[in-house]
């Protein structure tokens, strides 16, 4: 059985929030559900930006199979960290997963399908929420 290791925060991200025994829940299912034994959750620092805890779960690659986020709206804001995550998770031969969306990055090919999703996300918060009539 493959293992999982899972990564949540303490913080808010991308304008969504959720506790972290919530987030554990989901990953939980999530992992159950696919066929994967889930170690115990990394949690991210509540600073703004922060993906140091992220770096070491991303060092730590040898020991695991994988690391189950929470959501891919917790990975890095910025394109270059984002791309480095999918690039030191690929070399390795490991995956990442994304409980809430129920997808996963195992390929290269993977990857356009997350980066799409987190642009529309951005994309939709530059939008108008009502208009006055």
């Amino acid at each position: 059985m493959k293992k999982l290791r899972g990564y949540i925060f303490a913080r808010p991200f991308m304008g969504e929030r959720a506790p972290q025994h919530v987030q554990n829940i989901i990953l939980r299912d999530y992992c159950n559900k696919k066929g994967f034994e889930l170690l115990l959750a990394a949690t991210e620092y509540a600073m703004p930006d922060s993906s140091m805890i992220l770096e070491s779960v991303l060092d730590d690659l040898d020991s695991v199979d994988g690391v189950v986020f929470y959501s891919l709206y917790q990975l890095p804001t910025q394109s270059k960290q984002r791309s480095s995550v999918y690039s030191r998770a690929l070399k390795s031969g490991k995956s990442l997963h994304f409980a809430v969306e129920g997808m996963s990055i195992t390929k290269p090919s993977d990857i356009d399908s997350v980066e799409q999703c987190l642009l529309v996300k951005t994309t939709l918060d530059h939008c108008i929420s009502k208009v006055e009539v």
